[in-house]
């Protein structure tokens, strides 16, 4: 089935001003915002580069292979700049901030479209432990770093063009996105057209009555694949739409694998009965969690996994940093305790999850059968 790679094909000969801004629009911008972009861009962020121009510049880095969460992300930006479509946007305002010490991943980019409106776009987590940890932080934590930064970067795009914004983000990059603009002044609020949410997990329970929050929900559009567990994290109080991925489970949250049809995604009914578990499982975890206990669980978790030296999460599963673990969790008495107390909640969450899931299905079936 068709995905971002095909709709480039099929519409990067027309403009912006020819065929407005959609949702795969935003999902490619919010895929081209994981690049680590040279020295042009970074070091006159506030003036205007060509897509076409910064990834010329970026192709001819000697180490632009590692610069990139995927290998598709390459390919991206290279069919993207060849298209009038994507290729004559110009980029502002690029920041790429990385710091360990604060538990701070961050970087964004602003799109100016040639229909006169600017697009906003964040950047999901990396795969940097630090970026990991920040993501964890929200299940207890009212704001992280990231989230405050992406506050001040709307005001300061806001401020600098006086033009109708678009905001949208990836993963954590989403979340980004939504606080944003709940958090903008209403008058920034005013200029906001559309927040485009894919597959970003939500917020704490305080979010919810949120003035500014609830302002932007008519123009938050969240998008999940059937089999979402990124997505479905946290709370939302904006609906979502379900669309169809060509991969299974959590690798659905693959960007790529997303299947399109014309200007729009594939749309399902409903999300999968997989994610529905994994959602009520994990929500069921958390009610039975204080704050404090939350907080415990991931400073643990990853103490541990720094233990074994690791800065990136892909290397997690290495051999070598297993055995470190399991060295650690030896000696580590407290370690073991929490995640031991920990695990076993989850089991227990998951099996109320279950029966709780098998009794519904029964009334349902029970009412139908009437």
């Amino acid at each position: 089935m068709a995905n971002v790679f095909e709709y480039l094909k099929w519409r990067g000969d027309l403009t912006f001003t020819q065929d407005p801004p959609n949702a795969v629009d935003a999902l490619i911008f919010s895929a081209l915002v994981y690049i680590r972009y040279g020295a042009r861009v970074e070091a006159k962020p506030e003036t205007p580069i060509l897509l076409r121009d910064a990834a010329e510049e970026y192709f001819a880095l000697e180490d632009h292979e590692s610069r990139v969460r995927v290998k598709s992300d390459l390919d991206l930006l290279y069919q993207a700049s060849q298209t009038v479509r994507f290729g004559q946007t110009r980029m502002v305002c690029y920041r790429d901030l990385f710091i360990p010490e604060q538990e701070t991943q961050f970087a964004a980019v602003t799109f100016l479209l040639d229909d006169g409106s600017a697009f906003l776009t964040f950047r999901g987590t990396d795969y940097s432990l630090v970026g990991w940890k920040e993501d964890f932080n929200m299940s207890f934590q009212q704001t992280v770093p990231a989230q405050r930064l992406a506050v001040q970067y709307t005001r300061d795009v806001a401020a600098e063009y006086m033009l109708p914004l678009r905001l949208c983000g990836h993963s954590k990059g989403g979340n980004l996105a939504v606080f944003a603009a709940a958090r903008s002044s209403p008058m920034v609020q005013q200029r906001i057209l559309e927040v485009y949410n894919n597959d970003g997990p939500g917020f704490t329970k305080y979010m919810m009555g949120d003035p500014g929050y609830l302002a932007m929900v008519p123009r938050i559009k969240t998008f999940i694949p059937q089999s979402s567990v990124i997505g479905m994290l946290l709370e939302h109080e904006e609906p979502y739409t379900v669309i169809r991925s060509k991969s299974v489970s959590v690798l659905q949250h693959d960007p790529y694998s997303w299947e399109v049809m014309g200007r729009d995604f594939i749309r399902m009914e409903e999300i999968t009965e997989e994610s529905r578990f994994v959602d009520s499982t994990i929500k069921t975890w958390f009610a039975e969690m204080s704050n404090q206990d939350r907080n415990q669980l991931v400073d643990v978790m990853f103490t541990l996994l720094g233990s074994g030296g690791v800065d990136n999460a892909l290397d997690i599963i290495h051999p070598k940093n297993i055995r470190t673990y399991l060295k650690t969790l030896s000696t580590d008495e407290n370690m073991r305790r929490v995640l031991s107390n920990e695990f076993t909640s989850l089991i227990e969450a998951a099996r109320k999850t279950k029966q709780k899931l098998e009794e519904t299905k029964e009334l349902e079936e029970a009412k139908d059968g009437d």
